[in-house]
């Protein structure tokens, strides 16, 4: 059971196209806190629900409880708190969430994790699946779409 995540930045449009094609996504999850930001360009929300359906015969959904609040966000791009202390805190969110209880895996399964990062690395996507993969008895094979 794979599920995928994949960041807009550093991709062009037929780049990012592609890799949902290529690995048949079935979903986009859109895990970002802001989804409809000029900033976002082939990825703003209206846009991009469109392209999926068009390109890709791809579904969307926005899942806000997989996106961190605008405080954590918001201390972490201004270089308030470190990486560690952002990733801690995204956690404790989840927790407090319980997302392991109100998100389903079949929402992931051949499902994709969407946020703005190009890496996984220093991103909430990779926190989320790492998550749920402690949490669930179903066990997600996570593929980071660059």
């Amino acid at each position: 059971m794979s599920t995928y995540t994949i960041g807009f930045t550093n991709k062009s449009a037929e780049q990012f196209f592609h890799l949902l094609r290529e690995n048949h996504v079935k979903r986009i999850v859109d895990v970002r806190l802001h989804n409809v930001s000029q900033l976002s360009g082939f990825a703003k929300r209206d846009d991009l629900r469109f392209f999926l359906r068009e390109l890709c015969s791809t579904d969307y959904v926005h899942v806000e409880d997989l996106a961190p609040t605008k405080d954590i966000l918001d201390a972490y791009k201004k270089k308030d708190i470190k990486w560690d202390r952002y990733e801690s805190e995204f956690l404790n969110l989840m927790a407090r969430r319980h997302i392991e209880r109100t998100i389903q895996p079949d929402l992931l399964i051949e499902g994709c994790l969407l946020c703005s990062e190009h890496q996984p690395h220093f991103c909430h996507r990779r926190l989320v699946v790492e998550y749920l993969n402690a949490h669930w008895e179903t066990k997600l094979n996570v593929i980071h779409l660059v």
